[in-house]
């Protein structure tokens, strides 16, 4: 297997863009850290959607599974179950959703599977920022 190589501006890019991301992340309250979960899980579909739509298998699986390990290890790991009540049981149920839609998104090549988890990630990503993070700004557009 060959690979093509990357030019060096290319690859200064991604480090910048690396380096970007981590600063991000270390200054981040626990608040935008779920802000930037919510971003990090939806880009993650839209690079699935992608590869779905050009046949592209293992990538495919790689964004797909990226995004089930966000949602999963990320938004529902991070739900607090002692003090959130019955909202808390309501958001897990909700990631749980999604994670099924996601996994079945894969299995089967499903479009629509994508589609509904990318709504209702909106969906839960959009009422987080206007409770919690008003300042992160608007989910990204749905495809």
């Amino acid at each position: 297997m060959t690979y093509a190589p990357r030019s060096r501006s290319a690859r200064a890019t991604g480090s910048y863009a690396n380096i970007g991301l981590e600063t991000e992340v270390l200054s981040a309250s626990p608040e935008r850290l779920i802000s930037l979960l919510f971003r990090g899980a939806l880009r993650a579909i839209s690079q699935a959607r992608h590869h779905l739509q050009n046949g592209n298998i293992a990538e495919r699986g790689k964004s797909l599974s990226k995004a089930i390990d966000i949602v999963d290890s990320g938004l529902k790991a991070g739900v607090d179950t002692e003090r959130g009540g019955e909202v808390a049981r309501l958001l897990i149920a909700s990631y749980e959703l999604i994670i099924r839609d996601l996994m079945q998104a894969n299995l089967r090549s499903d479009e629509s599977k994508l589609d509904t988890a990318e709504k209702m990630l909106i969906d839960l990503a959009g009422a987080w920022h206007t409770a919690v993070d008003p300042q992160f700004g608007d989910p990204p557009p749905s495809h």
